[in-house]
């Protein structure tokens, strides 16, 4: 979805690390994104151990609340979704390639060292929806499916740090301009870069699907699909997602319900069972009263605390 000022996803559980096809599932993260978290604690039984943010071009760096705020408040593991808007428009993807947006990188690379907790950061999510200021299919040639993959390449890089000389060699090599200064180094799993795009492009058109915007499996630790029932739901696209890159984690990083549909999760629920390289699943709940809140969809809410809160135990 797109930028809401920040937005609040509660996670909790296992790291996102991929298992054997032959062990069965182990116990997923799961979370929620809630305008009240308490309230949603209270109507589930889940207990909620962390938080996401979404953080606009620069947020924490030269407007709004520092990055050390964010980190301090997020809980055990923070999860941050990087977006792009910032003081009334966008910086484009060709901007952050030639590295005209690495003080934010840098930033907030040095901020996830300082904090010591393990970090979950999704960069330009669902970048293949027409939404989203990033989409290609918007005709920007700044916004380009090449210079996203490049802007995804730079960010993964920087933000796992290491030696100026190291980076800029590595950064020479993709054909970018290189680093200043050293970063921290932030390896996985302590820091954990998500790749998510939609498993079908909105719209659905040539040069639009997901893996027009790959960035090479050596640039993500962790991707995955953002799903929700607006009245139809079939998981063979998301499913088609998942069996594409076979070697990595596979997250939900939001998923959520416009009606009282209770056959939609537990069918997402076994779906997760089913795949066992699942290892993080976030509810989107959104603001109290709203067409996705859980409180207004009894037969969802129970469903949810018979088949989703188990996953986490």
């Amino acid at each position: 979805m797109r930028l809401r000022g920040l937005a609040i996803l509660l996670l909790l559980g296992a790291g996102l690390v991929p298992g054997s096809s032959a062990s069965p599932q182990a116990r997923v993260a799961i979370g929620v994104y809630a305008s009240n978290v308490p309230r949603f604690d209270r109507l589930t039984g889940q207990h909620t151990a962390s938080a996401l943010a979404f953080l606009g071009w620069d947020q924490g760096r030269t407007w709004g609340k520092p990055y050390s705020y964010f980190l301090d408040t997020l809980g055990e593991r923070p999860h941050i979704a990087l977006k792009t808007e910032h003081g009334g428009g966008s910086i484009t993807m060709r901007a952050i390639a030639l590295g005209q947006g690495d003080a934010h990188l840098i930033g907030l690379a040095n901020a996830i060292s300082d904090s010591g907790k393990p970090v979950l950061i999704r960069p330009m999510g669902e970048m293949n929806n027409t939404l989203n200021p990033y989409c290609a299919c918007q005709g920007s040639s700044a916004n380009s499916t090449k210079w996203f993959r490049r802007a995804f390449q730079r960010i993964y890089l920087i933000t796992h740090g290491g030696t100026a000389s190291v980076l800029t060699a590595k950064l020479s090599a993709l054909q970018m301009p290189g680093v200043a200064g050293d970063v921290p180094v932030n390896p996985y799993p302590k820091l954990t870069v998500i790749w998510n795009p939609l498993a079908v492009g909105e719209p659905p058109v040539r040069g639009n699907s997901f893996r027009d915007y790959f960035p090479g499996s050596r640039f993500f630790d962790a991707y995955g699909n953002d799903y929700y029932d607006f009245g139809t739901y079939s998981f063979v696209r998301t499913n088609g997602l998942y069996k594409a890159y076979p070697s990595k984690p596979f997250v939900v990083p939001e998923w959520g319900v416009a009606l009282d549909d209770p056959g939609f999760v537990r069918a997402f629920a076994s779906f997760v069972r089913s795949h066992r390289r699942v290892k993080f699943i976030g509810f989107y709940n959104g603001r109290t009263g709203g067409r996705l809140d859980i409180g207004t969809h009894p037969g969802v809410r129970a469903a949810y605390r018979r088949s989703i809160v188990p996953l986490t135990r």
